[in-house]
Parts: structure tokens; sequence; C-alpha cells
């Protein structure tokens, strides 16, 4: 693995590969959080073949600046990726100490995620992944997730989009999603009023229906 290709250029060349192994048939991108970067991004590279786009809970970049409605992520990136780099052993027992269900129940109080809305066997082994993934490598996906931006092409896109965003995602702000889906021409935009950043989990056949009508609406969704 090289672990030095981590930026959405190289999640969406990866997407790209993929479509032509499939044998390049039309295709709808649906991307959740960072996947939506990188469906834009696929979007970019080659857009014919691409039916419509599905971008759930994600902006179309520099999501460091936009973290919980500031810019205090991007700001402390660089000492977190130092200190990594410095101290590795230090900063690995550190990350790799909360249990999953202790960080789940901080994102609970924090209000990221709404367990009435969602099983916690759904949401545990995302956690628990995110325990053992290398932290300086984490750190260093994140910042250059943040230093990238496919705003330039939100005009330029020609084919159906659906934005679903979640009014208490404090990742992705509402506000964020609802400016992309402004930019984008013809863009519909859904809203999911308790909503969180695991909107497609917390409200999985409201979203999927949406998703459904949409397709159908147009003409891409298989009886």
């Amino acid at each position: 693995m090289d672990t030095e290709q981590i930026g959405v250029h190289a999640l969406a060349d990866d997407v790209d590969a993929v479509r032509r192994e499939l044998g390049d048939p039309p295709v709808v991108l649906i991307g959740h959080s960072l996947g939506t970067q990188v469906a834009l991004e696929a979007y970019r590279r080659r857009p014919e073949g691409v039916a419509a786009l599905v971008l759930l809970c994600g902006s179309f970049g520099r999501v460091t600046y936009t973290f919980k409605g500031s810019e205090m992520l991007a700001s402390v990136l660089p000492n977190l990726i130092e200190f990594a780099t410095m101290h590795p052993i230090v900063a690995r027992a550190i990350w790799s100490s909360v249990p999953p269900k202790v960080a789940i129940a901080v994102a609970r109080l924090t209000g990221d995620i709404n367990l009435g809305q969602v099983r916690l066997e759904d949401v545990e082994p995302y956690f628990q992944h995110v325990s053992i993934v290398d932290f300086e490598l984490f750190l260093r996906m994140l910042r250059a997730a943040g230093e990238h931006s496919a705003e330039d092409i939100l005009a330029h896109v020609k084919v159906p989009v659906l934005v679903v965003a979640g009014a208490k995602d404090s990742f992705t702000p509402a506000a964020v999603s609802e400016a992309m889906a402004q930019a984008i021409p013809g863009a519909e935009l859904e809203v999911i009023a308790s909503g969180t950043h695991l909107a497609p989990l917390e409200h999985h056949a409201e979203i999927s229906a949406r998703i459904a009508a949409f397709l159908s609406r147009n003409g891409l969704l298989r009886s």
C-alpha cells in the first residue's frame, strides 16, 4: 500500500479503476461524508457514463474548515500531525485506548449520534475500525480532504444530483450542503430535520425512499 496516495484524487482514481474493471456500465455515484468529495472528483475525472450523483451529508471540500461550524480543526491539525509523527507510540496508545462504547457514548452526549434512531450494532463496528487505524495516517488523510475542493466544478455538473443533509449534522453543517446544492444546476435538496452526520443510518427508510424516487423520476431505477 502506498501511504502517500491518500488524497481525494487518489480515491477518485480508485473509483475510476473499479468502473473500468466492471466494463464501464452507466453508474450512479453515491457518496457519504468524504465520499461526496470523491464522487464529485470522480465525475470531474470522467463524467461520461455517470448518470447521476447522490451526495449524502457531505461537502464539495475544505471540510476541516467547516467541521462543527468553525476552522478550528484546520488550525490544530498541523500540530496533531507533528505530535503523531514525533511520538507515534504515545499517539497510537492514546488513539486506541478509548473503548468503542465510550466513544459512542461521548458522541451521543455531544449530539453527533442519535441513538434513538440508529441501532448500536450498526455504528459500533465503525468505531472499532477507527480505533485500529494508524493515527498519523488518519490525520494526514483528514488534512488532504481539508485541502481538496471540487467547488470549481459544481456549476458545470450536467447530470441529475440529489443532495441530502442532516439539520443536526455538526460534521458537515447543513448550510454547507445547502450551498453545494444551490451551486449545482437543477440539484435537488433534502434536509432531514433530526438527522445527524449518520442520517443514512438513522433515517435509512426515508432516505432510501427519497433516493428511489429521485432515480425513478430520472429514469434510472430498474423495476
